[in-house]
């Protein structure tokens, strides 16, 4: 199978493949490839919270034209992948100079299937666009191509529990790689001076008690496929057994009071009340921090605000997070170098990931408590 993710998180969605039984793990650009049987592919679509879908191959070709992939696709006895009773939908990702349309080639591959059975006077299944029984997703990159069953249907970042959204919310698969990439776990307050509409301190709760984030979610591709096992599926889908006690809060605060009515939905949606709290308050003024904790956010990158406001606001970060946060770790992610260098603190550690379509980095601030002479490690400069 093929789990599809985020550039960035490749490594932590293995680490979560592993932790569920996974075999023969093996690391690429945007996507983990793995062994494992039904279970397991149940379980990944349920528990992974940085997968965005769970493929099953069914071929693998080379093609450089369009024309190449319905041939290749054609060879296929497709009466034995799709019954007359079924409705299909194709799916192209398509990475090549070769191929630039990617509808158009899903036209094709939709072409090549049809013809399969009408060319056997067989009755064919219909194409639906939308809900279809079957979802199908061709991968293309350069002249590689794979056509596989898709057992997750929508992409897994969609949880269910977020109805309230403000402007750029944060991917909730990308928010879940971020906490995980931390290492946090739970042991300490979860702090967002800047939380929008509460996803990732929703994620950080649902991290702190193991809960797998598939327990929002409605359906799944694989349901309506003819070997779905429900007495399986209510298995995994009711253990509770690996979920534990959270004995910290998640702190959420914005400038925003939409942000926080919204914020204030989704964890009521989430289930999750009793371990998050929301305040409006501006970063700018937090006087104090509540204990023991981690802070991680995602500040504005620019789009919206002018410059001079935006290199302000990320000297303000800088300024709170020395005065105010102090015995912490705080994690930042970015589009804006100019930003971080306003910031004003030697990061710990940068990583590359990927919001939408913005390039970032994520950047680990290590806050020292105590007199300047008895740091060691990271120097916070002037």
């Amino acid at each position: 199978m093929a789990a599809k993710t985020l550039y960035g998180l490749e490594e932590i969605l293995a680490e979560e493949l592993i932790g569920l039984g996974a075999n023969d793990i093996q690391i690429s650009r945007r996507v983990v490839t793995f062994e494992g049987d039904k279970e397991l592919m149940y379980k990944a679509n349920f528990c992974c919270r940085t997968a965005l879908k769970i493929l099953k191959p069914i071929v693998r070709f080379r093609a450089n034209n369009p024309d190449e992939v319905y041939e290749q696709i054609k060879k296929l006895y497709w009466p034995e992948y799709l019954s007359a009773d079924k409705t299909f939908a194709i799916d192209a990702v398509v990475y090549s100079e070769t191929f630039t349309h990617s509808k158009f080639v899903s036209y094709r591959v939709k072409d090549a299937i049809v013809d399969c059975f009408t060319e056997k006077d067989l009755q064919r299944p219909s194409i639906r666009v939308n809900n279809p029984d079957i979802q199908l997703h061709l991968h293309i990159s350069h002249n590689e191509c794979t056509l596989s069953f898709d057992s997750s249907g929508e992409s897994l970042h969609k949880r269910g529990y977020r109805t309230e959204e403000i402007e750029a919310p944060l991917n909730e698969v990308l928010a879940a790689g971020m906490i995980l990439k931390t290492g946090w776990r739970g042991e300490s307050h979860f702090v967002d001076p800047m939380c929008g509409s509460g996803t990732l301190l929703i994620e950080a709760a649902l991290i702190a008690m193991n809960i797998a984030p598939g327990v929002f979610r409605s359906k799944y591709a694989f349901e309506k496929w003819d070997d779905f096992d429900a007495e399986l599926f209510e298995k995994i889908s009711t253990d509770d057994s690996r979920e534990r006690e959270f004995n910290y809060k998640c702190f959420g605060s914005d400038i925003s009071r939409k942000a926080i009515a919204a914020a204030t939905k989704n964890v009521k949606n989430a289930g999750l009340f009793k371990y998050v709290e929301l305040k409006v308050l501006p970063f700018r003024e937090m006087q104090e921090n509540p204990g023991k904790g981690i802070l991680i956010t995602n500040p504005p990158y620019g789009e919206r605000l002018r410059p001079n406001d935006l290199m302000n606001l990320y000297a303000m970060i800088g300024e709170r997070l020395k005065h105010v946060f102090s015995g912490y770790e705080a994690w930042i992610i970015s589009s804006n170098p100019a930003g971080f260098d306003k910031i004003g603190l030697k990061p710990a550690s940068k990583m590359k990931l990927i919001n939408g379509a913005l390039n970032c980095e994520y950047r680990q601030y290590v806050l020292f408590s105590g007199k300047r002479k008895d740091r060691t490690g990271f120097i916070l400069p002037n």
